[in-house]
C-alpha cells in the first residue's frame, strides 16, 4: 500500500483535487471530517475538547460549534497546540484502523491542512501539494464562505505555498481552471499507480 499525503493552504482547492484522486480509485481520507466525526460521536475525544475549552465552545444542542472553536484556537498558538494534541493522536490511530482494512496495492491519500508545517509529511510515502497563489486562495475562501480576518488568520498559521512546495514529490497547479486541474491529476495518479503495480 502506497500512503499518500495531500495538503496546500486554505482556499487552494484540496478537497476539489482530494475528489479527482477518489473518482480515479484511490481511497481518501479527510483528516478535518474525521476530527469532525470524533465530534458528532461525542466520544473520548468530544469530552478532551470540551474539557480543554469549556461549555461556550457548545451550541444549545451540546454539540461543539467549530466556527467558534476555530476563533478561539487561530487567535492562540497554545490554545491550537492543545486542540491539536488532543485530535490528532485519536486520527492518526484511526487512520491507522482504516488502513488495515485496505488492499495491499491500494492508494491510500490523507486529505490534511498542516503536514509539512506539522512535519507528519515524513509519515508517508509521498507528499502531493496542491498549489495556488494567495490572491486566488483568498477570493475562493470568500466565496465559500469565509469571512475576511478568518481568512487571515488561518493563512498566518499555514506556510506559503512556496515553501510547501519544496517539500513535494508532486506539484498539482490549481491556479488556472479544472481541466487544467484534472489533466496534472492524472499524471500523478499514473505515476502513483506504476509505485504500487
Amino acid at each position: 500500500m502506497l500512503k499518500v499525503g495531500l495538503t496546500g493552504n486554505i482556499g487552494c482547492g484540496k478537497s476539489t483535487v482530494a475528489s479527482m484522486f477518489r473518482e480515479l480509485g484511490a481511497y481518501v481520507f479527510d483528516a478535518d471530517l474525521i476530527i469532525r466525526g470524533f465530534y458528532e460521536e461525542k466520544g473520548e475525544v468530544y469530552k478532551k475538547v470540551v474539557e480543554a475549552f469549556g461549555s461556550a465552545i457548545l451550541d444549545p444542542n451540546g454539540n461543539i460549534d467549530r466556527k467558534k472553536l476555530a476563533q478561539i484556537v487561530f487567535s492562540d498558538r497554545e490554545k491550537l497546540r492543545v486542540l491539536e494534541e488532543i485530535t490528532h493522536g485519536a486520527l492518526y490511530k484511526r487512520l491507522d484502523e482504516e488502513f488495515k482494512k485496505l488492499p495491499q496495492n491500494a492508494i491510500a491519500i490523507v486529505e490534511a491542512s498542516l503536514l509539512v508545517e506539522k512535519g507528519t509529511y515524513q509519515n508517508y510515502d509521498k507528499l502531493i501539494v496542491v498549489y495556488a497563489p494567495y490572491q486566488i486562495c483568498k477570493e475562493r475562501a470568500l466565496k465559500a464562505g469565509f469571512l475576511e480576518e478568518d481568512f487571515e488568520r488561518r493563512w498566518k498559521h499555514q506556510l506559503p505555498p512556496e515553501e510547501k512546495v519544496k517539500h513535494a514529490h508532486f506539484v498539482v497547479d490549481n491556479s488556472d481552471g479544472l481541466e487544467h486541474t484534472r489533466n496534472q491529476v492524472e499524471k500523478v495518479y499514473q505515476e502513483l499507480l506504476n509505485l504500487v503495480r
